[in-house]
């Protein structure tokens, strides 16, 4: 699942007339979503779902023309459910609700072994596992204890060595405690926190990651996988 509901307004003007996802990354002449498309088929995803917000319809037109290497539907939030509650809306059109499933950020490119994250959930029997790395960043610290479970904390002073990436793995039984309405992340986390079901999977030192909130992250991006050669 691909969660592309967000306005993007710290990357305005281009967003204006576009959902963050739809932005193209300078130089590759492709938007954020296409690169994430990519990367997930070749980490052996046949199926996603997209949950969209904010202009789903310039979305679901490029989805509709584009050459994609996935099979690909999307969910439209039609009303504001929150963090937890649109993932939970989304995750009702997953094609095998049964089977463990991926959930990434509609504005983060990055590239590292998804497959590698699901046997890390599988050996630990979690029921939600994040993607942590360092530098720590200004939002969702985790700490992660020696077992790879992790605590969280919504605290913004509170130091922690890794913080969560943005790509998650979630074992069936996730959907069902995801809350109608409301943040996951207060919620539901939390709660498998304290029952040790919740795992924070390293991401290998050196993989790439960027969020692109921002102009100049876009300028950044650009020059980063100019370097990468992609």
């Amino acid at each position: 699942m691909i969660l592309a509901g967000g306005q993007g307004s710290r990357l305005r003007p281009y967003t204006d007339d576009r959902p963050k996802p739809m932005v193209e990354i300078p130089g590759t002449g492709t938007p954020i979503i296409g690169h994430q498309l990519v990367w997930l088929a070749e980490e052996g995803v046949t199926d996603v779902v997209v949950s969209c917000g904010h202009l789903a319809e310039v979305l679901q037109d490029w989805l509709k023309a584009a050459d994609l290497p996935v099979d690909v539907r999307t969910v439209v939030e039609t009303e504001p459910l929150g963090r937890g509650g649109g993932l939970k809306y989304a995750a009702a059109q997953l094609p095998r609700p049964d089977k463990a499933w991926y959930a990434t950020n509609g504005d983060i490119w990055t590239r590292f072994s998804l497959r590698d994250m699901a046997d890390f959930h599988t050996e630990r029997d979690a029921v939600a596992t994040l993607a942590l790395a360092r530098p720590r960043i200004p939002w969702g610290p985790c700490r992660r204890m020696g077992s790879g479970m992790s605590r969280t904390s919504s605290s913004r002073r509170r130091r922690s060595t890794r913080s969560m990436r943005g790509v998650y793995v979630f074992s069936p039984e996730f959907a069902g405690l995801l809350p109608e309405r409301g943040d996951h992340e207060r919620t539901t986390f939390p709660h498998l926190a304290r029952e040790l079901r919740l795992a924070g999977f390293p991401i290998p030192q050196g993989a790439y990651w960027r969020a692109i909130d921002t102009a100049k992250d876009l300028t950044e991006a650009a020059k980063e996988l100019a370097a990468l050669g992609r």
